[in-house]
């Protein structure tokens, strides 16, 4: 097995537009305490262009957004409401028919509320969650004939139904209408329902196109509400943050709709911590404590809250106590279904880490120069937890991954079924490819990047042959290198309140948007250590995680970081590069994610485009740096060090005298960076270039002082100047050296 590093792709553009720049500002400018920017942000939206230039408000400021009405989804929702309407009139009984993963539980929790205002729970409103265990996404037989034993007239799916047509067709011929509400892919066939309300239906860039199923039943509540004479003495924001639950669990675009309801839940998240909430959720408070989070953060809910719903139906099956976990008024019920929560989720993490380490023994053996697409199949592995690892997998190897479990021998000679999950690749839509493969299988669902699947055991052989053949189809001959796309360049002396402030702006991140990553060269790890998580009786899980400081010349201080999932004896003794995310949480502050590591070097497969667009405006204000912090052992490697590097001391040297208004000689410089008196003035030329102005004071004229200039767009060409010479100078001292050797 040949395992290539992921590629490092550097995101740098040409300098940030000043109408780009200043459209960033704007959107903050109202903000108390004033927010002072430095570039960071305005960079890492003109980089990724997802919004355009009059979008920016609106995507930093909810305020400015203008929400898209539930009755955007026409005929369908008329359709849904007028029948729910129906039952409440007639007193029938409704079964919510919901989904074990976080989405499929928020979106249970959100009707079960919003319904719940209306309809008697556990009388007229029931519902219903499939056991992941045993059962698989969607509509069955046998639980339609359960929910229509209760005596239901009405069933309303959430995050699911969308492929059920025979189910729903079942459904019907008991007696029971059907409400779907979904955002999977949609079939070619409609199924029979009495309305099918899905985003799929719109084109991709409608605000509401990215909706999960959590938002879909949020919309429905809306629409139900907004058309009842007199409606419920309930706030519709009580909902909110069962909304951001699922928008961020789960994998979908935070754009348009989907963001501006992910950003007003998490305003109404973080009010569960508070003394007096506006709504309570004692159970929601249970989970962040217990995962050590205030609600306020994207990654509270991503890994904090989401794992945690997710891991219950993974270890145990049913997932039905979730919902009473989210929804209930009961504190002391809430605290116990919180602490089974926990555990379960410790249990996950043990049962991944070891999955995990089987499926890549077994990948070992695999010839991947010819292999397109990972399928492995076990009668031992654990169907709650093969999604994840499929996940971890393809990011690992950049080929879709498919981890299936084979269920045990039948009695009455019937096949035996294979079920699992699998995880794509960008560019590679699973879905379509199912779709493609269809007779091959028993059952499939899900979305274009991750679907779970069914067939019988005696297929397998054939559907690994045409699931190889159809993936190099579609992806051509190549298969594509895993790769890291770097937001940022930044140095140690950046990282701190005012880079996670900024970035923080452009929170929630998520799929299409995600947590910038920050390349740090010429770095080195301090005081790392490894220990094993425990659980909450504090016995021991096999899962590791490694503690480190991180410095590089421009450090006064180490930063601490974390590396998930690794000992530190991984982690490189000399200097290195590093790509981070910067986080920060109430208990650790700010803090390091590590990302990937490798030896400092510029040729190891980081492509970025031409040198002089390097410099970015987040490099213009940032913590202090120390002119003359480096290992003593590292002391000679300055004689090596690239000529980004060079600049990047150069530049840390430069913002510490513009912070402390010190004058230092010029020679201090010239000497501290080991170049000659040239490239100092070309370096020198080159910070002015990028708002560092240099120039000498009139008591001392051979000191130096540095004044900082507004961001604004830079000229290349001093730049390039500079990283010539130093290359020129670094030649010429070598081919001095091997003469004299």
């Amino acid at each position: 097995m040949d395992l290539s590093p992921p590629l490092w792709l550097n995101a740098a553009s040409p300098p940030t537009p000043e109408a780009w720049y200043r459209a960033v500002q704007g959107a903050v400018s109202h903000r108390e305490p004033p927010l002072p920017l430095t570039g960071w942000a305005a960079q890492v939206l003109w980089q990724r262009q997802i919004i355009s230039l009059d979008a920016i408000d609106g995507f930093i400021d909810e305020s400015a957004y203008v929400p898209t009405p539930a009755s955007a989804f026409g005929g369908p929702m008329v359709k849904a409401v007028n029948r729910l309407k129906q039952a409440i009139e007639n007193q029938e009984i409704v079964t919510i028919w919901g989904d074990f993963d976080a989405d499929g539980v928020t979106a249970t929790a959100v009707l079960w509320d919003g319904l719940g205002q209306i309809l008697d729970q556990g009388n007229t409103l029931r519902y219903y969650i499939p056991n992941r265990l045993r059962e698989s996404h969607g509509l069955s037989k046998a639980g339609l004939d359960q929910v229509r034993d209760w005596g239901t007239g009405l069933i309303v799916t959430c995050d699911t139904g969308s492929t059920n047509l025979e189910e729903v067709a079942y459904a019907q011929a008991l007696g029971m209408e059907v409400i779907i509400t979904d955002h999977h892919t949609l079939p070619e066939v409609e199924p029979a329902a009495m309305a099918l309300i899905n985003p799929r239906y719109f084109p991709a860039d409608h605000p509401l196109a990215t909706l999960s199923g959590v938002a879909v039943a949020y919309k429905l509540v809306e629409a139900l509400y907004e058309a009842l004479e007199s409606p419920p003495n309930f706030s519709l924001d009580h909902l909110l943050d069962l909304v951001a639950i699922g928008l961020i669990a789960d994998l979908v675009n935070l754009t348009g709709d989907c963001r501006y309801l992910a950003q007003l839940g998490l305003q109404r998240l973080q009010t569960h911590l508070a003394d007096n909430p506006p709504y309570l959720r004692p159970g929601v408070k249970e989970l962040l404590t217990l995962c050590k989070k205030t609600g306020d953060r994207p990654t509270d809910i991503s890994f904090g809250l989401g794992p945690r719903i997710n891991a219950v139906s993974r270890i145990h099956g049913d997932a039905s106590f979730c919902v009473e976990l989210l929804t209930s008024q009961d504190a002391d019920r809430c605290r116990k279904l919180a602490y089974e929560a926990e555990l379960a989720n410790t249990r996950r993490k043990g049962l991944q880490r070891d999955l995990y380490r089987q499926v890549m023994d077994r990948v070992a053996a695999i010839d991947l120069a010819t292999t397109h697409c990972i399928i492995l199949a076990d009668e031992q592995w654990p169907t709650g937890i093969l999604g994840l690892v499929a996940g971890q997998v393809s990011q690992a190897l950049g080929r879709p991954t498919l981890l299936l479990t084979i269920d045990p021998p039948m009695d009455n000679g019937e096949w035996r079924l294979a079920r699992g999950s699998a995880r794509s690749v960008l560019g590679l839509d699973l879905y379509e490819i199912f779709q493609s493969q269809a007779d091959l299988l028993t059952s499939f669902g899900g979305h274009p990047l991750a679907a779970g699947l069914t067939l019988p055991v005696e297929r397998l052989a054939m559907f690994t042959t045409a699931m190889n053949r159809a993936v190099r189809e579609a992806l051509g001959s190549g298969i594509p290198q895993p790769s890291l796309t770097i937001d940022l360049t930044v140095a140690v002396t950046d990282l701190g309140q005012d880079l996670f402030r900024e970035l923080k702006l452009l929170e929630p991140y998520g799929m299409g948007h995600p947590v910038p990553r920050l390349l740090i060269r010429n770095a080195w790890f301090a005081n790392t250590f490894h220990r094993n998580l425990r659980d909450a009786t504090n016995q021991g899980v096999s899962f590791i995680k490694t503690e480190f400081e991180l410095w590089d010349d421009t450090a006064t201080t180490g930063f601490p970081g974390e590396w998930w999932g690794h000992y530190k004896e991984e982690l490189p003794d000399g200097r290195c590069d590093v790509v981070v995310e910067l986080d920060h949480s109430q208990r650790q502050g700010y803090h390091l994610k590590l990302v990937d590591v490798r030896p400092a070097a510029e040729d190891l497969g980081i492509i970025q485009p031409d040198v002089g667009l390097i410099p970015d405006v987040g490099l213009l204000a940032s913590p202090l740096p120390r002119l003359d912090a480096s290992p003593t052992a590292n002391t000679e490697s300055r004689h090596t060090e690239s000529p980004i590097t060079v600049w990047q001391r150069l530049v840390g040297m430069a913002k510490y005298l513009a912070r402390t208004q010190i004058a230092v000689p010029r020679d201090h410089l010239r000497e501290r960076l080991r170049i000659s008196e040239v490239s100092l003035d070309l370096g020198l030329r080159a910070l002015a270039s990028v708002g560092l102005s240099p120039h000498f004071t009139t008591e001392a004229p051979d000191r130096i002082q540095i004044t900082m200039a507004p961001p604004a767009p830079t000229d290349p060409q001093p730049l390039q100047h500079f990283l010539e010479a130093i290359a020129e100078e670094q030649f010429r001292q070598r081919y001095a050296m091997g003469r004299l050797g």
